[in-house]
């Protein structure tokens, strides 16, 4: 299984928009090569809740269209738990589509403890839940 690989950069830029968005969840994507991700795309939760996220439809076509512009692909969405672990609860578990469609790695930061972010990143197919390593590096 290839690890995630995640510039520092990156990695704290997650960590900020959780920040920034708390007490209500932080979304957006995640773009880059193999697994390796070279640029954070925020958007907006259009859902503007602490225990569930949508990726406002707007930001969704602006972020595919900058990604393809860019000539990367998108490798993750992410979202924030401010209070719980980083870990897909059964709401992030029903809103993944059908893995036969789509192929991405969820990515969650949690802040449940403020002074040490937790990322980890799944891959979600049905019920099935599958840890993918993350790796981040400068």
């Amino acid at each position: 299984m290839q690890a995630l690989k995640l510039p520092a950069g990156c990695a704290q830029e997650i960590i900020d928009h959780a920040r920034a968005d708390a007490p209500n969840e932080c979304c957006g994507i995640l773009a880059g090569h193999d697994g390796a991700v070279a640029q954070v795309y925020r958007a907006a939760n259009a859902d503007r809740s602490p225990v569930r996220y949508t990726i406002d439809p707007k930001d969704m076509m602006r972020i595919m269209g900058e990604t393809d512009q860019a000539g990367q692909e998108i490798l993750a969405f992410y979202h924030s738990h401010t209070f719980t672990e980083a870990y897909p609860s059964v709401t992030d578990i029903r809103s993944v589509p059908p893995s036969d469609l789509f192929d991405y790695l969820y990515v969650i930061v949690s802040l449940q403890n403020q002074d040490a972010p937790v990322i980890r990143a799944f891959r979600i197919a049905g019920p099935q839940v599958d840890e993918t390593p993350v790796e981040i590096g400068a």
